[in-house]
């Protein structure tokens, strides 16, 4: 009950006119600025956060929290029509979006990614409510071992449902966690794959692997084929959701925010892993898996409720422990700092207020970014109805501000195109792209918990398995991997007809 008391208090700062104000601006800027690939959210709060010092700290964060949200749609914007991530949560959208966008269908996967946006947002600032604490207790007890096994399982269960053969989705995760090794070893402090230039001691900044291989990839891919023939401009489709999407999206909304806030409340790297795994439950829950890689709506849905459930996850964590689990956390933990604040398990009871104002305006959030993308579902989805050759020249354009915005180094640019150019080969030779992007995001992390794990049990590799969550996740990655020899081995229904 005092949660709840707390939180009507909380709606009660939340719903001044002042504060409304700043959560519909916040909503506004964060959507447009998404929308650019490479300038996701992150960026948007960094490159705000001096503005906002002539605000008071409620108004500051609400606005923050509305920036949030809106990135995040934006970035699933230019995700589904141009195949140009804004940000790494948005990758997944990519998969299943983009072919519909290309079918006509843009407007009703902006529609599905924006709904469930708002059902994954709100069931998981819901669960922020309610178990908060209980999240504080369960993050702490998750260490090296477990960690690791997450993104093992993600890399086994995203390289075997993608692609026309496993090997070719392993061969894909192999040369992202390639691109991955590129920079410091983040124990020893040597230097690997940079062929001694400077720039890459910090590595290849994943926005510009995601882009370069969605945006440039598929860019270059579309200008061969152009060069046969000129293409008619994608029509928008009609601007609604139909009965039979609203049947086979519903389930997945619901089923997203399950994945999406514990991944997001534990400290195991934000909406990247969660997404992933949510495209493969809906792959593996839908009756029309032949759709899937041709625009299957559920793979839409699913993952961008997941993505926005994760985001109330990621502010969980932020707010009980102190943690800033993604890159946008990070900002505003830093900016909760520049006010005097330290968040932890502390701040409810020394910022009550403030905290509880900036999670009603969560909610207020997601329903502005609700009532205002949804109807301009139709106009974002008439980007599409431009001349290939003038779109995809555009997307070449602003891929390459993306890039260079990132860390402006023009070497980015050069490494833009290289990665491009890989992105071009993989579809040329029915590489799937996701694995790569997947083993770029998190084979680093994947190698820092490995190494951990190992150093905490003196290299014994009984060190990976010494936890009961560890070896469950294990057992699900065995089950994954002999799956085809089981469905082998399992009898066969005899379907023929009784005369």
């Amino acid at each position: 009950m005092d949660s709840l008391n707390s939180l009507i208090e909380g709606f009660g700062t939340a719903l001044t006119p002042t504060h409304l104000l700043w959560a519909a601006v916040g909503v506004l800027l964060g959507t447009a600025i998404g929308v650019l690939p490479g300038i996701g959210p992150a960026m948007a709060l960094a490159l705000l956060l001096p503005v906002t010092y002539a605000l008071d700290p409620t108004a500051a964060f609400i606005m923050f929290a509305s920036i949030y949200y809106g990135g995040m749609f934006g970035g699933s914007t230019t995700s589904i029509l141009l195949n140009t991530p804004g940000e790494t949560a948005a990758v997944v959208a990519a998969i299943e979006g983009h072919p519909m966008a290309r079918s006509g269908r843009g407007a009703q996967a902006l529609a599905a990614a924006a709904i469930g946006h708002f059902t994954g947002g709100l069931i998981g600032t819901v669960l922020l409510v309610l178990l908060a604490p209980f999240v504080a207790e369960l993050a702490v007890d998750i260490g090296a071992p477990d960690y690791f096994a997450i993104m093992v399982l993600a890399f086994i269960a995203v390289t075997s449902v993608l692609g026309s053969s496993r090997i070719r989705g392993f061969a894909s995760l192999l040369i992202g966690l390639t691109i991955g090794l590129v920079g410091l070893d983040r124990l020893t402090g040597q230097q690997r794959l940079t062929f001694g230039t400077l720039e890459l001691a910090d590595g290849i900044d994943v926005v510009i692997v995601a882009v370069g291989l969605f945006a440039i990839g598929e860019a270059l891919y579309v200008a061969l084929h152009l060069r046969q023939g000129t293409q008619k401009p994608i029509p928008v489709g009609r601007p609604w959701l139909g009965r039979d999407d609203l049947r086979r999206t519903w389930k997945p909304w619901l089923r997203g925010p399950l994945i999406g806030f514990p991944f997001g409340a534990v400290p195991a790297g934000g909406a990247e892993i969660p997404t992933f795994l949510s495209y493969v439950t809906e792959k593996r829950l839908s009756k029309h898996k032949d759709e899937f890689g041709k625009g299957a709506i559920e793979g839409v849905a699913g993952p961008e409720s997941t993505a926005s459930a994760s985001a109330s996850g990621t502010i969980s964590a932020m707010l009980t422990l102190g943690l800033p689990t993604t890159a946008t956390t990070a900002v505003m933990l830093a900016a909760f700092q520049t006010y005097g604040i330290q968040p932890g398990p502390l701040l409810f009871e020394r910022e009550s207020s403030l905290v509880w104002a900036l999670i009603a305006s969560l909610f207020v959030g997601l329903v502005m970014l609700l009532a205002l993308n949804l109807p301009l579902a139709p106009l974002w989805a008439k980007l599409l109805r431009i001349p290939r050759q003038y779109l995809y020249a555009g997307i070449l354009f602003f891929a390459a501000v993306g890039a260079y915005a990132v860390s402006s180094q023009p070497l980015d640019l050069v490494i833009l195109l290289i990665i491009g150019l890989v992105g071009l080969l993989m579809r040329r030779f029915g590489l799937p792209v996701l694995p790569a992007v997947l083993g770029v995001i998190l084979g680093p992390s994947a190698e820092l918990q490995l190494r951990r794990a190992l150093q905490i049990s003196d290299g014994s590799l009984t060190g990976l398995v010494n936890s009961p969550f560890a070896v469950t996740v294990y057992a699900v990655v065995g089950v994954i991997l002999l799956w085809p020899l089981l469905r082998k081995a399992l009898p066969r229904r005899d379907r023929t007809p009784v005369a």
